[in-house]
């Protein structure tokens, strides 16, 4: 996406991150999720005028992509090729995803930093040598606490996340001394409340924190796909480790430090809530010990259920975002899961609820408006919009409308992560103006040929336009290919610039769409959906 010409050369930028989404398999409805999330925060704040970075990648190393790259007869790096080219990348690009960059973790820029940082750790005495047994689920990468497992019906301890078995290993590993670091991170909580959001996420990770941290083990000896532990190669750093740094090699730490300083820390990590302590616990607690800046906030969302249980292959309830897009549209599902879900917080997914939005929200109160609009003023003008000559308090209620949905819009979406409520903020404005469509009722208005009804008319027709002006300048990082075609079928381009360069404050801006300018009425914004073919 083209920078704005307001963006500050130098300035921090706000940096925003996804998860690294581990390769195992191709990404399903969660996964794409929290990046539309991403790309909707970044693409606003682009439209404030701000320098943006916006990085998602995916996760490469470990002992789940080993077994999943054997089981298929490839090595681990041709697994990882051809997921991320065939796969990953390809669905971002279908999704509109507007990313700055995509790190992979097999990258040498990330590798040798990797190296380089835990190099300096444990030059500083904060890595030492020791062993460790204990239950490890190789689906999360991860050694689980006893009191974390649950039990099945034979009494068989499982993951509580992929509800299958738990191995118990023991190996020699390299500790990093997480212990120490838990009265430091209780005080970073006390005097930065917003850093962990939701309050639940926050509530939870405390209470972890109380009640005393372990050493983390930082390497792996039982298998060999990852980065070497640079003074015993015998080791490999662990992946999580390996992962979480990539929030740090990907803008140029220890490489560029220009771009260093210019992007770190992250102003927000988007995360699951499955892998909240690894970025609220051990990554500001590495960061700590290497004295450098901990990030603004970690945004834990939930998860996205089906039938109850969370949405993933191991559950066999991944979906694949095409399988919707190719009914809805990209830009519908964009906006769906966004608008249905509270951020933060489980949601669950139904077609018939899709539908049903869709048809009610997007079809009729936003299109249908775009439709009647345009056709209006093609109808009674010419398809020249009229100049607004008549203004009264019902087009002053409008005007207010308008600066209330832009101020409640730009504060959920831009500051609190309240997609959901920013979403609302400016629908209710789409149906404030067909309301007061339907109050005025031009078509009756067009009735009255003397220069007052004409000036009426023109006032109405005008007042609707500039409000869809603005309204696809707001749901422009949202839904950006339908608001390209509104914005076009508004004539606006000419007069007022590339739809991109739009601030979210210029949309408050009353009547910024020139009269004059050509209105046209294009192909309809969501048309009617279709029967889904039965099997």
């Amino acid at each position: 996406m083209a920078a704005t010409g307001s963006e500050k050369q130098g300035a921090k930028a706000f940096y925003v991150s996804t998860p690294i989404y581990y390769v195992n398999d191709a990404p399903h409805l969660g996964h794409a999720y929290t990046t539309v999330a991403g790309d909707v925060l970044t693409r606003w704040h682009r439209q404030r005028g701000e320098k943006v970075w916006y990085l998602t990648g995916t996760d490469e190393h470990g002992q789940k992509i080993m077994r999943t790259a054997d089981a298929n007869g490839v090595t681990p790096q041709e697994w990882c090729d051809k997921l991320v080219e065939e796969a990953w990348k390809p669905l971002w690009e279908h999704l509109n995803i507007a990313n700055d960059d995509f790190i992979r973790t097999t990258e040498k820029r990330h590798t040798d930093r990797v190296q380089e940082f835990v190099q300096d750790l444990y030059d500083k005495g904060e890595i030492y040598k020791g062993g460790y047994e204990g239950p490890y689920c190789v689906g999360c990468e991860e050694y689980k606490l006893p009191g974390d497992l649950i039990e099945d019906e034979q009494g068989v301890k499982l993951c509580p996340v992929h509800k299958k078995p738990v191995e118990i290993l023991k190996e020699e590993n390299y500790f990093f001394k997480l212990s120490e670091y838990g009265p430091k991170l209780l005080d970073f909580y006390e005097k930065n409340p917003g850093f962990i959001q939701p309050e639940s996420a926050r509530n939870e990770v405390v209470n972890f924190v109380r009640q005393g941290l372990e050493d983390l083990s930082i390497s792996r000896s039982t298998f060999d796909w990852g980065i070497p532990i640079p003074w015993d190669e015998k080791h490999v750093i662990y992946v999580w480790v390996d992962a979480l740094l990539n929030y740090a090699t990907a803008v140029g730490y220890n490489e560029n430090p220009a771009k260093f300083d210019e992007t770190f820390p992250a102003n927000v990590h988007l995360i699951g809530k499955d892998i909240l302590r690894f970025h609220a616990v051990i990554w500001p607690a590495m960061l700590m010990a290497q004295g450098l800046p901990v990030p603004g906030k970690v945004a834990a969302n939930g998860w996205l259920m089906v039938g109850g249980e969370k949405m993933s292959k191991s559950n066999l309830t991944g979906i694949k975002p095409q399988d919707l897009t190719s009914h809805f549209g990209v830009d519908a599902y964009r906006w769906y899961f966004l608008r249905a879900i509270a951020f933060g917080q489980d949601g669950s997914f139904s077609w018939e609820d899709f539908t049903a939005r869709y048809t009610s929200e997007l079809a009729n109160d936003y299109g249908n408006l775009a439709s009647r609009v345009a056709a209006m003023v093609g109808k009674y003008f010419g398809g020249a919009l009229p100049a607004s000559e008549a203004d009264g308090p019902a087009e002053a209620a409008v005007h207010d409308g308008l600066a209330k949905a832009v101020a409640e819009a730009d504060r959920k979406i831009g500051e609190e992560l309240d997609f959901q409520g920013g979403i609302l903020a400016i629908f209710d404005f789409v149906k404030q103006v067909n309301g007061y469509i339907t109050e005025q009722e031009p078509w009756k208005v067009a009735k009255d040929d003397s220069d007052e009804g004409r000036a009426r008319l023109a006032t109405i027709l005008y007042t609707a336009a500039e409000s869809l002006r603005a309204v696809a300048v707001l749901l422009n990082p949202i839904m950006p290919e339908t608001s390209q075609k509104l914005w076009d079928s508004l004539g606006a381009e000419p007069g007022l610039g590339a739809l991109a360069d739009q601030r979210v404050d210029d949309a408050a801006t009353w009547g910024r769409l020139p009269a004059g300018a050509t209105v046209t009425k294009g192909a309809v914004l969501f048309p009617r959906l279709e029967e889904p073919k039965k099997d």
